[in-house]
C-alpha cells in the first residue's frame, strides 16, 4: 500500500508522471467505455427499434381501419375520415411524449360522435346544438355501445401507457449510461492511484507486471465511488423496465389492442343499432321531444332508418390483421435476455474492469503482482462500494463529504423514470394521475380490480380496490367550443343552429362507428 508521505512522489520522474498520468486516464476512461457499450448499445438500439414497432402498429391500425370501413361504408366513411385521423394523430402524440390525457383525447372523440349517432339513428328529427349537448350527456349513463367502449378504453389506455413508458423508459437508460460513465472520471486522486498501479512497475524495471487483483479493485472502487451509489435505484430501474415489458408481452399487449380498435367499434355499431328504439325514447324522455324534419311525418324510432344503408360486423377475413406477426413477443423476449445481466452493474464494473488481464492480475495470482511497492502479495482488504466505503481506501483518497452532485441528479432520474414505469405496470399514467384516476364508462367501474390481468406487485400492485362512487344524476360536462359557422362537427354546413339529422346522412356514419371510444372515457365528467 502506498505511504501517505509518498503521495507527491510516487515511483518516477515529475515529467515521467505526468505524462503516465494522461495515458492512465485515457486507458481508464478507454475500459469504462468498453464495458459499459452493453448497456448503451442495448438501450440505443432496443429504444430505436420497439420505438419503430409502436409507431408502425399505430400507423397499420389506422390503415386498417380506413380500409375496412371504406369498403364496408364507401362514400358515408371517407367523407368523416377526418374524425378517425383526429384520433389517430392525438394517439401517435400521446405515444411521442405530448402532454395528452388518453381520457381526455377519447372522451372528446366520443362526445364528438355521439351526436351523430343520435342524428343517424333518427333521422326524420332535427336537432338543435344544445339537444345534442344534452344527448350526449345522457348516452353517458345509458350506454348505448353496452360494455364494449369499457373494454375498448381499458385495452388502449393501459397499452398505450406501458407502450410510451417503455420507449421513455429505454431512451432514459441510454442517457444515464453516457452521463454515468462520465461523472467523476479524472479526479486527480483516481488518476495518480490509476498510474501508481499502472505505470511504477515500469518505473521500477518490472514492465510486464500486472498490479494485483485486490490493489486494482481498491483503486477503481475509488475511482467509481459515485456510480457504485447508482446500485440500488439502478436496479429497482431495470426491474420496472423489465416488469413493463412482460405486460406488453401480456394483459397489456399492444398490438392486439391496435389491432382491436375497428373490431370493437364495429361491435359497438351493431349493438347501438340493435338498440336504437329503447335508447331514442330513453334521450325523448329526459331531452324533451324534438321537432319533426322539415319534409318528414314523424315517425317512431323503429320506422326510421328503413331506407338506410344496414350497418354490419366484420367477416373474420376482414378483421385487422398487421404485418407485425410476432414481433412484439420477439421484441420483449430479446429485451428481458439483454436487462438480466443488467443489474448491479454499477457496483461490479470494478471487478468487471480487473478481470481483464490487461488491467491485473489474476485473482489466483497473489504473490507474483504488483502490491503497490513492490513484487508480492497486496495485503489490505478490498474496501466496500459506494462512496461512504471509500473512507478507509487505502489507494485513492476519496472526500466522503461531498457527494457528486452529477451522481444525485442521475439518481433522482432514475427514481422519477421508474415511478413511471410502476404506475405504468398497473395501467396508471403518473403525468395525468389526477385525470386518469377512475376514468371509465359510464358503468361506474371506477373501483373496479382486473383480477386476471394485474398480478401483485408487491406494494405497487394497482390500487383497484376502492369503492366504487355513485355517479350524479346528471353529470356535469365542461362546454364545447363550436365553430364559428355552425356545426363544430361540419364545417360546410351553414345551417346555423338548427341541423336537420336527414340532410347529414352522410356526416353521421363514421360517428357510428367510432363511438365505443367515447363512452369508455365519460366518466372522467362525473
Amino acid at each position: 500500500p502506498t505511504d501517505p508521505n509518498l503521495l507527491d512522489y510516487t515511483c518516477c520522474s515529475s515529467q515521467m508522471e505526468e505524462t503516465l498520468a494522461l495515458q492512465s486516464e485515457r486507458d481508464f476512461l478507454k475500459s469504462v467505455e468498453e464495458n459499459s457499450q452493453f448497456l448503451l448499445t442495448t438501450f440505443t438500439q432496443r429504444h430505436r427499434r420497439f420505438d419503430e414497432f409502436f409507431r408502425e402498429l399505430i400507423e397499420l391500425s389506422e390503415k386498417s381501419m380506413n380500409q375496412m370501413f371504406t369498403k364496408t361504408y364507401g362514400r358515408l366513411f371517407t367523407q368523416n375520415s377526418h374524425v378517425f385521423q383526429e384520433l389517430f394523430v392525438e394517439l401517435r402524440r400521446y405515444y411521442s411524449g405530448g402532454s395528452v390525457s388518453l381520457s381526455e383525447v377519447l372522451s372528446d372523440f366520443w362526445s364528438r360522435l355521439v351526436e351523430r349517432v343520435f342524428s343517424l339513428v333518427n333521422p326524420q328529427y332535427q336537432f338543435s346544438e344544445d339537444y345534442l349537448e344534452c344527448v350526449s350527456k345522457h348516452a353517458e349513463q345509458l350506454q348505448p355501445f353496452g360494455d364494449v367502449p369499457r373494454k375498448l378504453r381499458v385495452q388502449v389506455s393501459r397499452a398505450f401507457i406501458a407502450a410510451r413508458a417503455l420507449s421513455q423508459g429505454l431512451a432514459t437508460g441510454r442517457d444515464i449510461v453516457n452521463k454515468a460513465t462520465k461523472v467523476s472520471c479524472t479526479d486527480s486522486e483516481c488518476v495518480r492511484g490509476l498510474m501508481r498501479q499502472w505505470y511504477c512497475p515500469l518505473c521500477r524495471g518490472m514492465p510486464s507486471l500486472r498490479p494485483c487483483h485486490s490493489l486494482c479493485l481498491n483503486v477503481m472502487k475509488g475511482c467509481l465511488a459515485n456510480q457504485a451509489d447508482l446500485d440500488t435505484e439502478w436496479n429497482n430501474f431495470i426491474d420496472s423496465l423489465y416488469q413493463v415489458s412482460e405486460k406488453l408481452e401480456g394483459p397489456f399487449n399492444i398490438e392486439l389492442a391496435a389491432d382491436s380498435i375497428s373490431v370493437k367499434v364495429s361491435e359497438a355499431i351493431m349493438h347501438m343499432q340493435e338498440n336504437s328504439v329503447s335508447i331514442s325514447t330513453k334521450v325523448f324522455q329526459g331531452c324533451g321531444s324534438p321537432r319533426p324534419a322539415p319534409g318528414r311525418s314523424k315517425r317512431s324510432p323503429k320506422e326510421s332508418g328503413g331506407n338506410r344503408r344496414p350497418f354490419r360486423t366484420y367477416s373474420p377475413e376482414e378483421k385487422p390483421t398487421t404485418a407485425a406477426g410476432t414481433n412484439l413477443d420477439r421484441l420483449v423476449t430479446e429485451l428481458k435476455e439483454r436487462l438480466r445481466p443488467m443489474r448491479g452493474f454499477w457496483v461490479s464494473l470494478p471487478h468487471t474492469i480487473c478481470n481483464d488481464e490487461k488491467m491485473a492480475a489474476d485473482v489466483t495470482n497473489e504473490d507474483r503482482c504488483w502490491n503497490g511497492q513492490t513484487r508480492g502479495r497486496y495485503l489490505p482488504d478490498v474496501t466496500g462500494d459506494g462512496l461512504v466505503s471509500q473512507i478507509n481506501n487505502p489507494e485513492v483518497e476519496v472526500d466522503i463529504a461531498r457527494p457528486d452532485v452529477r451522481t444525485r441528479q442521475l439518481i433522482m432520474e432514475l427514481r422519477v423514470v421508474t415511478n413511471k414505469l410502476r404506475h405504468a405496470q398497473s395501467g396508471q399514467d403518473m403525468d395525468f394521475m389526477d385525470s386518469e384516476e377512475g376514468s371509465g364508462s359510464g358503468g361506474g367501474d371506477h373501483g373496479e380490480r382486473y383480477n386476471d390481468d394485474w398480478p401483485g406487485y408487491g406494494p405497487y400492485s394497482p390500487p383497484y380496490n376502492k369503492p366504487a362512487r355513485n355517479p350524479p344524476a346528471n353529470p356535469a360536462k365542461p362546454p364545447r367550443v363550436r365553430e364559428r359557422n355552425g356545426s363544430k362537427w361540419n364545417k360546410n354546413n351553414g345551417h346555423g343552429r338548427v341541423r336537420s339529422a336527414s340532410s347529414q346522412l352522410s356526416f353521421s356514419l363514421v360517428p357510428l362507428l367510432s363511438l365505443p371510444l367515447m363512452v369508455t372515457v365519460a366518466p372522467m365528467w362525473r
